[in-house]
């Protein structure tokens, strides 16, 4: 017999409720959840993953760990309520449907807070040839790197070389930046016997711990990772443009982006290559061993394709151009993106039971590039965030993640105020089979425990 649990689906027949289905677990998933069962309704996430964090845990790089335990210890908060039963390793579209899940289980309303997780692809014909054969995208490198020092990880490790490509331009290609130049610049050190932790020469930065060492950057002989970029620096998207912003905060949100990459650079020491865009692989046995690049120009608004041509060889190729949300068979796709009838609200016309949150809607994975519906982020917020100025870091998306969860909970609201509760019947049906998923993943038993044993005892020595 299962214990009771606060947050486990032991069944509570007396007096059905409503009860919503949500569909990850993370930043949004959790606000959402939180805000709706402090109004008594019942929530079920159904997490892929046996942990709920995420891009927390899995996008933002692990020298945030101060960051990353903060927003994971909000996220255990909300998901300990005595409303929330929580179902890991439940992938929507393998172990669920989400036919099943509007149609058959009895949910009052099913909300998408799946995030955005499958990277946008790399526009050279061809490039899919190459995926792990010299071409390797952001977010299972992030995650990889993430999970380095993890031995209970099943995913593919890339290692961290010297003379790395990386396409892109926003917050994850520097994060991407950070993590080659990091590692590269300590096993450099290795080599001579001199041990650093990754936190210290993170947040000292690489020629500060250099001088210390009594060391050049040339000393290392390494040629470090490039980023490529099609425009010129200031038209990164290292600071979001506010919506309906001036031609003054125009300009100085350019001012901006060309200061906070000028400063990573001199921390970090990469190289950036701007009006550049990828034009074809370099092969190397079958394998891709680099890229041809096309140059480019800009006039007014428009991007040019120029005739200039060059080879640029390296370890491997990261592309790092933007994340999309992962296709979810039963919703219409508009291109890249679900074909919402209402995105600012990520409804669906035919789909009324149904809502969205997060990056679902936005269709922007990376941790700190959210739209937050656009709204504009710091300078000091970024360079924090980057590691280029004092003070504790912090996440530029979080608060936009939040402030849109606790809308679309609002909108939820609404509609189960106006909804029929189910009969106690259907609802200690439904709470009978969510407990027999439970039991199926293993979950047997409460939040706060499962989350003990399925985090991986890892060591420290290296952080």
């Amino acid at each position: 017999m299962l214990e009771k649990r606060p947050n486990s689906a032991h069944a509570r027949t007396s007096k059905a409720r409503h009860v919503v289905a949500v569909i990850g677990g993370a930043t949004a998933g959790a606000e959402i959840a939180g805000r709706l069962a402090s109004h008594e309704t019942e929530v079920v996430i159904f997490e892929r993953n046996p942990r709920p964090y995420g891009k927390i845990e899995d996008g933002l790089p692990r020298w945030h760990s101060a960051l990353r335990d903060k927003e994971c210890a909000a996220i255990d908060e909300k998901l300990r309520n005595e409303n929330v039963h929580y179902v890991p390793c439940s992938a929507l579209g393998i172990e669920l449907s989400i036919e099943e899940l509007v149609h058959g289980w009895g949910f009052s309303a099913v909300v998408l807070a799946v995030g955005a997780w499958k990277d946008r692809p790399l526009p050279i014909p061809g490039a899919s040839a190459y995926v792990n054969r010299g071409l390797v995208y952001q977010n299972p490198f992030i995650i990889s790197f993430n999970h380095s020092e993890d031995p209970t990880f099943s995913g593919t490790h890339f290692e961290a070389s010297d003379g790395v490509l990386v396409v892109g331009g926003g917050l994850a290609s520097i994060d991407v930046m950070k993590v080659l130049m990091l590692e590269t610049t300590r096993k450099a050190l290795r080599t001579r016997g001199i041990e650093v932790a990754l936190n210290e020469i993170e947040t000292k930065g690489i020629p500060k711990i250099l001088g210390e060492k009594g060391l050049r950057w040339k000393d290392l002989r390494l040629k470090g990772a490039t980023l490529f970029f099609r425009r010129g620096p200031e038209e990164t998207s290292l600071v979001g443009i506010p919506p309906n912003a001036s031609s003054e905060q125009i300009k100085k949100v350019q001012k901006s982006r060309v200061k906070v990459l000028k400063k990573a650079q001199e921390k970090y020491l990469f190289n950036f290559e701007p009006f550049s865009v990828p034009d074809g692989f370099l092969i190397d046995q079958g394998r891709g061993a680099g890229l041809r690049l096309r140059r480019t120009r800009v006039e007014g608004d428009l991007l040019i394709l120029t005739g200039e041509t060059f080879d640029r060889q390296g370890a491997y190729v990261v592309s790092s151009i933007g994340s999309i949300p992962e296709p979810i068979p039963g919703l219409p796709m508009a291109g890249e993106l679900f074909a919402f009838s209402n995105p600012q609200f990520g409804r669906f016309a035919e789909h009324p039971t149904i809502f969205a949150a997060g990056n679902a809607v936005t269709g922007q994975g990376n941790i700190v590039a959210s739209r937050n519906h656009a709204r504009l982020v710091s300078e000091e917020a970024l360079e924090r965030y980057l590691g280029l100025a004092e003070g504790t870091p912090s996440s530029p998306v979080i608060g936009g993640e939040i402030q849109v969860a606790a809308e679309t909970a609002g909108r939820i609201q609404a509609h189960l105020d106006r909804a029929r509760l189910p009969s106690v019947a259907s609802y200690s049906a439904l709470i009978e089979r969510v407990t027999e998923r439970q039991v199926a993943v293993g979950y047997t038993c409460n939040y706060a425990e499962w989350i003990r044993r399925s985090t991986p005892i890892i060591d420290a020595k290296n952080f």
